[in-house]
Order: structure tokens, then C-alpha cells, then sequence
């Protein structure tokens, strides 16, 4: 493709009142509007003085502008160009959402958490969000946390965490089936050199609250997942107690490496990993990773009501990596071995070894979830204020889900796209505003690669769009 030169482009101006640049804002705030976000916010939110007026308006603004793109303050602007204000009503300038978030305390973004919880389970009322699960199916808790970075000293809680990046936590617990992708059912945001489990305990609890209301999932059965670093009693215990069940990899302690020492040579299966090969005739894979389990109980220092029965699965892979006084091609007396182990509690019968362990590998796609943050609203911290930051932080969570839950109406590969695909397909086109018959008609372009997803949305969200006269 190449500049048209018959005719040239010799001249640009802007100033088409008529023309939005995010039509598909349309369909997509329409679904959030019928999910319940303004009543929500208007009802939960209780931001004082003049700044709190009209809550639920200026909550709307800052998720659209999120959908559409926005990852700063002065982002929010794009609500208020060419016909925007004929399709959209009350879009609050940038200073005036800043305003709004900055006289949030903890106690507002406490309130902002419950409308969150409550707007995706308004979502998956409305779309297959989490899709259908049958009984004793398990549905995919993970826990994970990220630091987002910031620069400048004027950012409240900012600081060195465990990677070494200046700037503030953010602890996330997302929903997985077996159908469906990622959803986000709890978040909070913390200083940047907190630890990772500090705040896990209260935010599994009301994450798996937040499951158990989501339609379709109800009759699973939860399944919790972690890394290492949320290895404790706190997590564990209020996961269990919740009536969940546990996949946490465990810290090799004196008691895990004890353990993983009583395993027998005999009781290792090879499993599905990297270079293995499946045998047809034997039914097995050769492999050079294996897993073997052996009932465990954690926190055996703690009280009996404290401790937890399950089981040990422990994945060993050879180590490649020689030791300093080995010379080089020099080979080892006896196999080396490196070995991660994970705590579960569910039941042998449920998930074997080798199920369980792939399993629990699947819980990297918190990871996905992260990066997808960070690439759309989560690129900054807006504010100075701490609250004002983990408000944002909120609001960014639901607008991922609102753009998860719009993807899924489309019927087709976007139900499982990043939010950045969503975004270009079916929420930044460009749309020119008519108006015949008290009706407003979007003329989209013509030839639009992704007009079927598209149309199939307006139509679940708006009825049938009406067809324009040529």
C-alpha cells in the first residue's frame, strides 16, 4: 500500500461535528448500563462534597474512557470530541474526574470493590462471561500479585519491592473455567514494598464470595492457586475455610525437602513436558521431567485446628546446570535432579498426580491477565494520592471485564482475544452520527473486517440495528 497521489491529500482539517473516533463505545456502554454500573455506583458510592455529585455518571466516564483506550487523566478527553455529546450524555472533562478521584479515602475504594463485584456478576447474567460449569467441575481461582511501576517522588506508597522496580503493588485474584478466559473477581492495591501474601487472606474471601454469585459457576467446585510467596496459613486456611480447595507450590523447607526424600525411586511417572515424547505403543510419555506425590500436612507447628491434610505432588527435571568445581564436559556420578512441589487438597480420586500437577502449571495465566493490565489502563498511576491510584485501579478492572463481557456476545475468537485486539476491532471505529426521526444512525465503514462480531454485539445490546437508506 502506498500514499494515493491521484487525487493528493494536500489538506486536513478537524472539523466534522458528526464524527466519533470509538463507535463501538456504543453497544459497549450499553451492556454496562444494562449490567447496572451508574445505580450501582450512585447507590454504593458515598464521595463527599461537590466532588462526589453524581457518582455514577463520572464512574461511567472513567470505565468508557478506559474501554476506549485511556490510560491517564488527561486521556479522558476523548469522551468529549465531534458527536460524542449527541450520543453519549454528561462526559466529565478530565479535571473534573480527577477532582473525583482524589477525594476518595480507603473506605470509598472499599465501596468502589463492591460495585466492581457486583457489576460482573450483573455481566455474567447478561453474557457467557464464565460460561456454564457442571457439578463437581472446578473452577480456576488464581492469586497473583504485580508491581506497576512509577516514576517521581510524588507518589503516595511508592517503592522497591521484590523486583526491584520503584513503585506500587497491585493483588489480584482472577476466575478461570474450563471454557472461558480470565476474569478478575477481586483486586486491592499496595505500597511498593509490601510483601506478596499481606492482604491475601481478606481478598480470597471475598473473592470466592464473588464466585459463588456469578451465574453459571455456582455449582463448581473452587480451586484456589498460588505461587510460593502465598504459602501460609493465611491464604490456605481461608480458602479451606471458605470451603475451596488449594493449589499452592510450597517453599523447599526442612519438612517439603524431608518429605520429598521419603518418595520412593519407583513412584515417578513421567509426564508431559518440554522435549517429551509420547510412545503410542506403551501409552506413556519419555520424558526427563516426572511427578510423584506423598501425603502431607501443612503447618504442623500450629495448633490442630490450624493444620492442613492433602497431599505433596512433586515435579523433579534434571539439573543441567553444573556445579562450580565441576569442570566443563565433565559428567555427574548420579542424576541430579531440581524439584518444585506444590500443596493441594484435593482428593486423589478427584485429580491424580499427573492431572493435578498440569493442572497447577496453569496457574501462569494470571500472568496474561497482568500484562494485559499494563498494556491498557494500568500503563500509569495517574494520581499522586494513594487512593485516588487504587480507585483507578478498580475502575480498571472493570473495564477489562466489561470489554471481556462485550467480547463474548460477538460469538466468535474474541471472546478469548487480549483487551488490546477487542479494543481495535470492536470498540475504536470510527462512526459519523445522523439523525432522522428522533433516531440516531451510526454509519460505520463500509468493508469493516470484523462487521459480524460487531453487529452480532449491537444486536444483543441495543435490538437490531436499523437499516440506514443508502
Amino acid at each position: 500500500m502506498q500514499l494515493s497521489h491521484n487525487p493528493r491529500v494536500v489538506r486536513a482539517k478537524f472539523d466534522d461535528p458528526n464524527l466519533v473516533s470509538s463507535g463501538g463505545l456504543v453497544p459497549v456502554m450499553a451492556l454496562a448500563e444494562s449490567a447496572g454500573l451508574r445505580e450501582l455506583a450512585d447507590v454504593r458510592l458515598s464521595v463527599p462534597t461537590d466532588k462526589g455529585a453524581n457518582a455514577g455518571l463520572k464512574v461511567c466516564s472513567l470505565v468508557a474512557g478506559m474501554v476506549a483506550g485511556a490510560d491517564s487523566i488527561d486521556d479522558m478527553a476523548l469522551l468529549r470530541h465531534g458527536g460524542m455529546g449527541r450520543v453519549f450524555d454528561h462526559a466529565y472533562a478530565p479535571s473534573t474526574l480527577g477532582a473525583f478521584l482524589r477525594s476518595f479515602t480507603f473506605g470509598h475504594v472499599r465501596q468502589l470493590d463492591a460495585v466492581a463485584s457486583r457489576l460482573l456478576t450483573g455481566l455474567a447474567g447478561r453474557s457467557p462471561l464464565v460460561g456454564d460449569v457442571a457439578g463437581g467441575e472446578f473452577v480456576l481461582v488464581d492469586v497473583d500479585d504485580t508491581v506497576i511501576e512509577v516514576h517521581g517522588y510524588a507518589k503516595q506508597g511508592a517503592g522497591f519491592g521484590y523486583s526491584g522496580v520503584r513503585g506500587l503493588n497491585a493483588l489480584l485474584a482472577t476466575v478461570t473455567t474450563p471454557h472461558t478466559a480470565p476474569v478478575i473477581v477481586a483486586q486491592r492495591l499496595r505500597k511498593g514494598s509490601v510483601g506478596s501474601p499481606r492482604g491475601a487472606k481478606r481478598l480470597i474471601t471475598d473473592a470466592l464470595k464473588t464466585v459463588r454469585g456469578l451465574a453459571g459457576v455456582s455449582n463448581g467446585r473452587p480451586l484456589v492457586r498460588a505461587d510460593s510467596a502465598f504459602y501460609g496459613r493465611g491464604l490456605v486456611l481461608a480458602a479451606v475455610r471458605a470451603g475451596a480447595d488449594v493449589s499452592v507450590t510450597a517453599r523447599l523447607d526442612k519438612r517439603v525437602k524431608a518429605a520429598i526424600a521419603g518418595i520412593a525411586d519407583d513412584a515417578w511417572t513421567p509426564i508431559e513436558y518440554k522435549d517429551a515424547i509420547y510412545d503410542e505403543q506403551t501409552g506413556r510419555w519419555i520424558s526427563r521431567a516426572e511427578v510423584a506425590e506423598i501425603p502431607f500436612t501443612a503447618f504442623t507447628s500450629r495448633s490442630k485446628a490450624e493444620q492442613v491434610p492433602g497431599r505433596l505432588v512433586v515435579r523433579r527435571i534434571p539439573d543441567l546446570n553444573p556445579g562450580k568445581n565441576q569442570a566443563p564436559g565433565q559428567e555427574t556420578l548420579f542424576d541430579m535432579w531440581r524439584f518444585h512441589a506444590f500443596f493441594t487438597t484435593v482428593n486423589v480420586e478427584v485429580m491424580d498426580t499427573v492431572t493435578a500437577d498440569k493442572t497447577h502449571r496453569g496457574h501462569a495465566i494470571i500472568e496474561q491477565v497482568n500484562a494485559d493490565l499494563k498494556n491498557s489502563a494500568l500503563a500509569h498511576l495517574p494520581s499522586g494520592v494513594f487512593a485516588a491510584n487504587a480507585a483507578w485501579l478498580v475502575l480498571a478492572v472493570m473495564a477489562f471485564n466489561l470489554t471481556r463481557a462485550a467480547a463474548t456476545l460477538t460469538g466468535g475468537n474474541l471472546a478469548k482475544a487480549v483487551t488490546a485486539t477487542v479494543r481495535r476491532k470492536l470498540v475504536n471505529i470510527a462512526a459519523r452520527i445522523a439523525s432522522s426521526a428522533r433516531r440516531i444512525t451510526l454509519h460505520l465503514p463500509s468493508n469493516w473486517p470484523w462487521q459480524t462480531p460487531w453487529t452480532r454485539l449491537f444486536a444483543h445490546v441495543c435490538g437490531p440495528p436499523a437499516t440506514a437508506m443508502p
